[in-house]
């Protein structure tokens, strides 16, 4: 049993343990309306949203990509590839004179399975001045490659802690 299984944190009423999420990830939609705002303006609003479900990580929301202002997001260097979403493109993060170099991604073209995601964006929460879903504040997951989401309705403990590298 690794450490994070003994550590598990049971879930209470309302709550929701990644470690019941599954492997491949799950997409689902969301109907809580998710704000974000970078550079001291709101840049998305949706309530139009889809979560990514992967076991140890909190969710990473996906929001459409007219949900943000215009102009907003603008192409960036890099590439990464998920072994079940496909091949990720990365987008800065505009508002006002603020960037946040790659702090977004999309999937042009996923895997069979995550065709839900295609013309979809997400971002680093931890990059952006505040992240709300349905009013609660997002707490971003911890290191800077992994993009989820936390809030109290999950429960970990969570991939990208000290000491998780190898789960």
């Amino acid at each position: 049993m690794t450490s994070a299984h003994r550590d598990r944190v049971v879930p209470g009423p309302g709550q929701e343990s990644v470690w019941d999420y599954p492997r491949p990830p799950r997409v689902e939609p969301v109907s809580e309306e998710v704000v974000i705002r970078f550079g001291g303006l709101e840049i998305a609003r949706t309530e139009n949203a889809v979560r990514v479900l992967e076991t140890s990580h909190p969710p990473a929301y996906y929001l459409p990509r007219d949900a943000f202002r215009p102009g907003s997001l603008v192409p960036a260097d890099g590439r990464s590839v998920c072994e079940y979403k496909g091949t990720a493109s990365y987008l800065t993060v505009v508002s006002g004179t603020a960037r946040a170099v790659g702090a977004a991604w999309t999937y042009p073209e996923p895997e069979p399975g995550f065709e839900s995601l295609a013309g979809r964006i997400a971002l680093y929460p931890g990059r952006m001045d505040l992240c709300t879903v349905d009013g609660e504040v997002v707490h971003a997951q911890a290191g800077s490659f992994y993009g989820g989401w936390i809030t109290s309705r999950v429960v970990g403990p969570f991939k990208g802690e000290p000491g998780t590298l190898g789960w």
